[in-house]
């Protein structure tokens, strides 16, 4: 049985993955209190205390708009830290398994990035996130970097469970409407992530993982809104808003589409349409 050192295990992906690795081997999940990102002896400290044959590094600096504040500790999260680790891996001959976003892409493309397109991130936390996948690369260690895409789940902070929240307290929803991208549930994220792991399987890289097709914000409010009437006592009203008429400290791409093939091909992994997981999420 192997060991595997989970850390975020209260994230959206990481509480998925405690149950989608367990089939794999002995998971060690530490949540921000036992292993904080921010602190590189930390990191080290737990790797050697588990002595893991693989990593999964579910953990990170998520508050996108905070991060233009706070760039230095979005830095040390989700630059240092993955680096630290991967360096550690690396003199251990293991794996290490992280998770990337769709923002270190500007947006400006009209078609889905591809894994060989220049990164150009537009945010701090896009720079940090992109700084974490190089931080890794530069290493030489064996890893499996996904990047994914507007990640949602019935687990910890989410566009979903906002939706949910705010349609319940508001009679008018107003949600931008000209950013496109595919809604990825993290649960398929974790499922995936599992599947890459198994014996005989094990793609090495990076790669890009998100649901099939693509909508824009306000199309996955309205999915929301139509597959969760059972679930709710009001029905607020959706209307379409451009960017310009929301602001935010961090400026987001319009296009976060990522195209999925190379992990496809390589690995016969592909997630079903944003639709088809989202049904199945709010059944569950």
């Amino acid at each position: 049985m192997k060991r595997i050192l989970l850390t975020g295990k209260n994230g959206q992906v990481g509480w998925e993955l405690q149950r989608t690795l367990a089939p794999l081997g002995e998971v060690i999940a530490l949540d921000r209190e036992k292993l904080d990102l921010a602190y590189a002896d930390t990191i080290l400290a737990a790797i050697r205390t588990v002595n893991p044959d693989i990593i999964v590094n579910a953990a990170a600096y998520t508050a996108v708009d905070q991060a233009e504040n706070e760039t230095s500790l979005a830095m040390r999260v989700n630059a240092e830290a993955p680096g630290v680790m991967a360096e550690e891996a690396r003199k251990r001959g293991i794996q290490l398994v992280h998770y990337s976003t769709d923002y270190v892409f500007d947006g400006t493309k009209d078609s889905p990035y591809g894994e060989d397109d220049t990164p150009a991130p537009i945010n701090a936390y896009g720079r940090s996130k992109l700084a974490g996948e190089q931080a890794i690369q530069a290493t030489g260690c064996r890893h499996l970097i996904f990047r994914t895409s507007w990640v949602y789940g019935m687990h910890g902070k989410n566009f979903l469970r906002t939706m949910l929240r705010l349609a319940e307290e508001r009679e008018e929803l107003r949600i931008v409407d000209d950013q496109f991208g595919a809604p990825t549930w993290s649960r398929l994220i974790a499922e995936a992530t599992a599947l890459a792991l198994a014996p005989h399987r094990e793609p090495e890289g990076l790669y890009h993982l998100a649901s099939a097709g693509h909508t824009s914000w306000h199309g996955f409010t309205e999915a929301i809104l139509g597959l969760s009437r059972n679930l709710r006592t009001r029905e607020p009203s959706l209307t379409a808003i451009p960017t310009r008429e929301y602001p935010l400290p961090a400026k987001r791409p319009f296009n976060s589409r990522l195209a999925c093939d190379r992990l496809a091909q390589e690995a016969s992994i592909q997630l079903p349409d944003w639709r088809v997981a989202l049904g199945l999420c709010l059944d569950r």
